[in-house]
């Protein structure tokens, strides 16, 4: 297992443990984030993501495998298996990442995963009905970046 992989398996094993400083060690402090719930996020907002999303966790199961990378690019797929707190539903979501790696360190994060799936599985009737459609994605992350942001200017200084 080369470094790159040797990064990434770090970040999923922390991950698997509700470790987010752990994951966050993983960043470069310049870290840009997207995935289809949160949209684009930098630096600060990545790193507290993390902490509100594994903070607020219940039942969280993580697996990963397929991991491969390729001068400074990797890969791997994951799959998280949670109850998603705002319907207390079961979540099971099978995603795609992508890194941009360099010295030693994440600098882009990409998770891909079908929004349709996921939106019918966290919010039941209306995610399957209009998963599909641009209202109801953009309303998933507006509330998203909502709940973020309120996380952040509500949390301590010191949690980082």
């Amino acid at each position: 297992m080369n470094p790159e992989e040797q990064l990434i398996k770090t970040f999923y094993t922390n991950f698997q443990q509700y470790n987010w400083r752990g994951m966050v060690e993983c960043y470069a402090d310049n870290i840009f984030f997207m995935d289809p719930v949160f949209a684009n996020l930098e630096g600060e907002q990545v790193r507290a993501m993390w902490e509100m999303l594994l903070g607020r966790a219940r039942g969280l199961t993580l697996s990963y495998n397929n991991i491969i990378s390729d001068g400074g690019y990797g890969e791997c797929n994951w799959v998280a298996v949670y109850t998603f707190p705002a319907t207390g539903r079961k979540v099971a979501n099978k995603g795609k990442a992508r890194f941009t790696i360099d010295d030693g360190k994440i600098y882009e994060h990409y998770d891909e995963f079908n929004f349709w799936k996921w939106s019918g599985q966290a919010l039941g009737i209306p995610g399957w009905l209009f998963g599909w459609t641009p209202v109801l994605h953009n309303s998933v992350q507006r509330k998203a970046r909502a709940n973020l942001e309120k996380f952040i200017k509500n949390r301590p200084p010191s949690s980082i």
